[in-house]
């Protein structure tokens, strides 16, 4: 005769999110507004466990049409950035290749990812996520049904499981084996605070909006933040072991290493790095192949990076996960009862959407970067 007593069956959810970013958020969101609860999981400890710094412009095909969706398109609106559309592009010497105003039309208004996702988060039931929970892997248990496995030795199952965890996603490898390579261009992120009073040249120079300061294999691309910090993203085309040499706990070792790189450009472009506050964040730019897709596999799909990592040089990547998440909550709620029916849609939508911009983003790459930049970027924006 058995002894064998479970104390705790597992917590089955119906419908299971991995991953409460931008993405996994609006899919939640959606399918609330649409009567059809979700549990989110997300390794942070708490909503507030890490900055969620940068300026995103929310565009009208996609991320606004996502939070139209969303039913929260009038409380986006109310944390736009005014004149945050406005762009400056640069070259070497810190001549001004281009201006725009910020036209005020609001076809790409610029907001602060925290405030965003704070919007989201807040539109939720309470207890939808669950933080601090770190998954190591999901299996399949047959029938479209999962188990997700978690680091504190927990688990729960799920009959509809939701990548949206991000570039090195523990979801994907249940539909693909395609990994994130490395595409050839780091960062160093660094801030420039209350920049009006405290940095005023490289105020000036950045302007009230986006700005490109460009050159060969090389520039920075930065904006200007609600608070009045500048944060700049310095971008070098460099071998992928390039930040693993640097020690960026010495910050003014980081800075000579990272301005060895900008020797002959103009002091005030050299100014955004030499005169940061606070550390340097090196981060490598991956991306998964152009095109990415797989089979339809019974009960589990992704979204967002998980789905289409790309650079950041088409600006898509959070639109698309915010546009990915509603538009599967909406091919769930189409076809109820039917998972099967509304993940093949979602997907055949999916796979040429993000491929159109994975390829765009990888162009962008190139142009932005090639020898006679910043022509690249101009005639770009001369295109548009």
């Amino acid at each position: 005769m058995s002894t064998h007593h479970p104390q705790h069956p597992h917590p089955h959810h119906p419908i299971a999110i991995v991953g409460a970013g931008l993405g996994g958020l609006t899919l939640a969101r959606v399918l609330h507004v649409n009567g059809i609860e979700a549990a989110l999981y997300d390794l942070e400890a708490s909503p507030a466990a890490r900055g969620q710094g940068g300026m995103l412009d929310i565009h009208e095909e996609s991320g606004q049409a996502a939070l139209r969706a969303a039913d929260l398109y009038e409380e986006f609106r109310a944390l736009i950035h005014p004149g945050g559309e406005a762009m400056r592009v640069l070259d070497k010497d810190a001549v001004v290749r281009m201006e725009e105003a910020d036209d005020g039309d609001g076809g790409r208004p610029e907001v602060e990812r925290g405030q965003l996702r704070d919007l989201l988060l807040g539109s939720l039931p309470e207890g939808a996520v669950h933080w601090g929970a770190k998954i190591t892997g999901a299996r399949p248990l047959g029938g479209g049904r999962h188990e997700v496995t978690l680091a504190d030795g927990s688990a729960f199952t799920t009959d509809l499981l939701i990548g949206a965890d991000g570039a090195w996603s523990r979801i994907r490898p249940l539909v693909s084996d395609a990994t994130p390579a490395y595409s050839g261009i780091s960062f160093v992120e660094v801030d420039l605070l209350d920049a009006d009073a405290r940095h005023p040249e490289s105020a000036a120079v950045v302007g009230g909006g986006m700005f490109f300061a460009l050159g060969a294999g090389k520039g920075f691309l930065a904006h200007r933040e609600i608070d009045g910090s500048l944060h700049i993203y310095t971008a070098l085309q460099v071998p992928e072991d390039w930040i693993s040499a640097i020690d960026f706990t010495a910050t003014d070792l980081a800075k000579a290493s990272v301005l060895e790189h900008f020797a002959d450009w103009d002091k005030s472009l050299q100014a955004l790095v030499a005169d940061a506050d606070g550390s340097l964040t090196p981060r490598r730019i991956h991306a998964l192949p152009v095109g990415h897709r797989w089979e339809r596999v019974p009960g589990v799909t992704l979204l967002g990076d998980a789905a289409h990592l790309m650079s950041p040089f088409a600006g898509e990547g959070a639109n698309l996960a915010m546009f990915d998440g509603s538009e599967l909550a909406r091919a769930v709620a189409a076809h109820p009862g039917d998972t099967e029916a509304a993940l093949a849609a979602y997907e055949e939508a999916l796979f040429p959407r993000s491929e159109n911009a994975a390829a765009e983003s990888a162009d962008s790459l190139v142009r932005i970067f090639r020898a006679d930049s910043p022509q690249g970027l101009l005639d770009m924006f001369a295109g548009n």
